[in-house]
């Protein structure tokens, strides 16, 4: 039937009324083999380390493989993890690669407890030393913040696990530079108004009844508002491929909106301690960040590297904001220390697409593995 040009609009007509609607369960990864040299290598999901609120998720190859080993930090930000599929699937090759999946808050019971920005720290925390020395972190956007504080904090205590490397991509290290109209959103609009307006209870009838979360539709419709006219364009698009039977183009777009609609609610903790120490106290950039009663300094980073990346036409986490964090890990030497500014990209385009895969991967690959390089010649034998 796809031969035929009515039954093609018919069948685009229906796949593009399925795309265009909200999902609350996790969709599947799909990633069941990698291309490693010239060998193709089968690839299994494995939770070995499960919390209440987050499952370490290892994307396990079939043959054992000597690569280094991955934490890729997801956002707790209304999506799930999977909006992070292309991440994962290009850094497989060369990586053994972990991810934070996180839970839909909705499905986990009150009897948990809270979750708030420090319990992000913590598990960030409790997942590098349950993954031990030589660990690298990759941190996504909104992490990009606790994911810093969580290596300050290993630093200060001397923990063998803090990582070796950490990359921060398109995160809200500092929303006082360039700031956006998510940040000037924040910074003029009281707490109390995002906790009586954005903040709801999980009914009855899910697992976390009675826990109050800010609601996955809300982050979705938040930032589709941002940019509809490109969010139209883009499902017109998907559309018009399948009419034209160009069913490659369609596909990319087809899986970006399958993932970008499958939304999940937050803990209301979380939320509104991001709001207020990331967007309104500027507490990290400031030296005031507070962690479980510590005082979070990165002077104390001294031995893991730093990798930040940027998109040109980010209009979420603005050029310069992520950048900030190479002038706040002041004890890092300059040789461990690299930025990177991709040119034609916004927020999502740092982490995923092509120029992710050709651009910016192959950077963050050359960290990860220069500093594996550096520990290999720290440990050799002399002589």
């Amino acid at each position: 039937m796809s031969e035929h040009s009515l039954a093609r609009e018919v069948c685009a007509f229906y796949e593009w009324l399925a795309l265009v609607r909200l999902r609350h369960e996790r969709p599947p990864f799909g990633i069941h083999a990698v291309q490693v040299e010239r060998q193709r290598v089968a690839v299994s999901e494995e939770v070995v380390h499960r919390t209440p609120f987050c499952s370490l998720l290892h994307f396990k190859k079939e043959v054992p493989l000597r690569q280094p080993r991955v934490l890729l930090v997801a956002p707790l930000a209304g999506h799930f993890a999977t909006l992070l599929r292309g991440t994962v699937a290009t850094m497989l090759a060369d990586h053994d690669v972990y991810l934070t999946d996180w839970d839909n808050a909705r499905d986990v019971p009150l009897s948990h407890g809270p979750f708030g920005f420090d319990d992000f720290v913590a598990q960030l925390t409790g997942f590098l030393g349950w993954l031990g020395p030589g660990t690298h972190v990759v941190a996504v956007c909104q992490p990009t913040v606790a994911t810093l504080a969580a290596v300050a904090l290993m630093a200060e205590d001397g923990n063998p696990a803090q990582p070796r490397s950490m990359t921060l991509m398109a995160g809200p290290i500092d929303t006082r530079i360039h700031p956006t109209k998510v940040d000037e959103l924040a910074v003029r609009t009281p707490l109390a108004w995002f906790e009586s307006n954005l903040i709801g209870v999980v009914p009855m009838r899910f697992s976390g009844a009675m826990r109050r979360v800010y609601p996955g539709f809300l982050q979705v419709a938040a930032f589709m508002s941002m940019n509809l006219a490109r969010h139209v364009d883009s499902l017109t698009d998907s559309y018009l491929y399948r009419v034209q039977g160009e069913a490659a183009k369609a596909e990319v777009i087809r899986a970006f909106y399958a993932d970008y609609f499958a939304t999940m609610d937050v803990p209301a903790e979380f939320y509104l301690d991001t709001v207020s120490k990331v967007f309104q106290q500027h507490a990290l950039p400031l030296g005031k960040l507070v962690v479980f009663g510590r005082g979070v300094d990165l002077r104390a980073i001294r031995h893991t590297a730093l990798l930040t990346v940027e998109g040109e036409n980010d209009d979420i986490c603005a050029v310069g904001q992520t950048e900030a964090a190479q002038e706040m890990c002041s004890s890092l030497p300059p040789y461990l220390k690299a930025h990177y500014l991709q040119t034609g990209v916004g927020h999502y385009g740092v982490f995923t697409g092509q120029r992710w895969a050709t651009q910016i991967y192959p950077i963050v690959r050359e960290v990860i593995h220069d500093s594996e390089r550096r520990r290999e010649a720290v440990h050799a034998p002399q002589g």
